[in-house]
């Protein structure tokens, strides 16, 4: 697996994800999975199927997040040029095209929610504006040709 970049936030987030699975979810389903064999025949008992099939789910999320963590480069915010954008940069932008302003926070590719602004760094918007500055003009090639005007640049931690 490629190492894959995080704000501190998003890294946490795994964290605190892999930390529920292991420490509530995968001891909730042990006791399904007891409650369901005290109902007999395991051939033909529905409940201890559905619980079986829930902790294969369980365990597959817990050994991906484990290696999501182990391959996570988190973004150290001391070490970053922060008149330049990255992962981790809030830009608020100008659509040359349809007249309007936008703002999105830049996050690393699991961190992604686009509908609360957050977009990924490799998506075409976010690829396009990493390392550019207040003041540039990028242009985003896709369905349709963008072109953003960088009005702001700033961290998450100054916003």
């Amino acid at each position: 697996m490629e190492q894959k970049f995080y704000t501190p936030e998003g890294f946490k987030a795994l964290q605190d994800e892999l930390d529920d699975i292991v420490n509530v979810k995968i001891e909730e389903n042990k006791k399904e999975i007891s409650k369901a064999r005290a109902y007999g025949d395991l051939s033909e008992n529905s409940e201890y199927d559905a619980a079986k099939q829930e902790q294969a789910i369980l365990h597959a999320r817990a050994d991906e997040l484990r290696e999501m963590i182990a391959n996570a480069k988190v973004i150290d915010e001391s070490q970053i040029d922060h008149s330049r954008i990255s992962v981790g940069s809030i830009v608020v932008l100008y659509n040359v095209e349809r007249q309007k302003e936008f703002k999105y926070h830049i996050v690393g590719s699991y961190e992604t929610d686009p509908a609360n602004g957050k977009i990924s760094d490799s998506s075409p918007i976010g690829a396009a504006l990493l390392g550019s500055r207040e003041g540039d003009t990028v242009v985003v090639e896709g369905v349709r040709v963008q072109h953003l005007e960088i009005k702001k640049v700033t961290r998450a931690k100054e916003a």
